[in-house]
């Protein structure tokens, strides 16, 4: 019987993290050597993540194509508790950078949810699209080998509920809120790293700015246990969320200044074994729909 996974770090872990990140190590081989060493996945990303930021000083602006330099605000996600209560559900926060703002959160949605929200989505999925930056369009490309469907806003009483404790964890209205999409990626599936707002350089993004505004952030949640891959990465920060059954990761990227941070370019990484099932939630400017 395998023991508990280990969700605490010793001073002599932390120096030895700090130690072989100041080496040039890979942050990844550090979280491999953890996970080896019968530390959870998910907490060993998120320490050496954190050590990793810490250590590189992240700059307090990052580039952006459109307006200049990103200006970091006071961010959405202003919770300062370690566990967030929301109506029906406590979640816990696992890990969070402030710029820019990402957070990995555990037991957002239950097992028995995860499961339903694959079984109402299933016999409704659809080759998955990217919008055409020059027409707008919904278009299918290579680089996106997932299927998926939406969910409109409060479509049914289950979706309905998952809807307002997901704004409240994003701390943005839920009428601003994209429907609930669900991606199912098979093996070798998987999403080039991407961005999740709308450039608005790019003449097919103004019909959906039009409805809505932009989006402002984004929340993956993962609706079960990948067996090998299909981390959520970010490619800028040498950042690497592994799936984990209930679990989310939450970023943020637009400013009031309608500013978009770079620095959340990301990407689903190839799915080595099994298959990967995910939800997502975008929020706009203003309410949507």
């Amino acid at each position: 019987m395998r023991m508990d996974r280990i969700t605490h770090v010793s001073p002599e872990w932390q120096g030895w993290i700090t130690d072989n990140l100041q080496r040039g190590c890979a942050p990844m081989s550090l979280v491999e050597v953890m996970v080896e060493k019968n530390f959870d996945p998910m907490f060993a990303n998120a320490v050496v993540f954190q050590l990793s930021s810490s250590a590189q000083s992240v700059p307090a602006v990052g580039t952006t194509a459109a307006g200049g330099a990103y200006q970091y605000e006071a961010p959405r996600f202003n919770h300062v508790d370690n566990v967030i209560r929301t109506a029906d559900r406590d979640v816990r926060i696992v890990s969070r950078i402030g710029q820019p703002v990402i957070a990995v959160l555990d037991g957002l949605l239950s097992p028995e949810e995860c499961d339903e929200l694959i079984c109402q989505s299933e016999q409704k999925l659809q080759r998955s699209t990217i919008v055409d930056p020059q027409t707008g369009k919904h278009e299918v490309i290579a680089d996106r080998s997932s299927f998926g469907t939406f969910f409109t806003l409060n479509e049914n009483d289950f979706i309905a509920r998952l809807d307002a404790r997901i704004a409240a964890v994003m701390n943005w209205p839920i009428e601003n809120g994209e429907g609930i999409q669900i991606l199912n990626y098979k093996t070798a599936g998987e999403y080039k790293p991407h961005y999740d707002y709308f450039p608005v350089a790019d003449p097919g993004s103004q019909m959906h700015l039009n409805n809505g505004g932009q989006r402002v952030s984004t929340m993956v949640m993962y609706l079960n246990d990948v067996a090998s891959g299909g981390e959520t990465i970010f490619p800028e920060l040498g950042l690497s969320v592994t799936p984990k059954k209930g679990s989310a990761v939450y970023f943020e990227y637009t400013n009031s200044q309608e500013q978009v941070d770079p620095l959340t370019l990301h990407g689903g990484a190839p799915v080595s074994a099994g298959e990967k099932w995910i939800a997502t939630k975008w929020m706009r400017q203003r309410r949507f729909g």
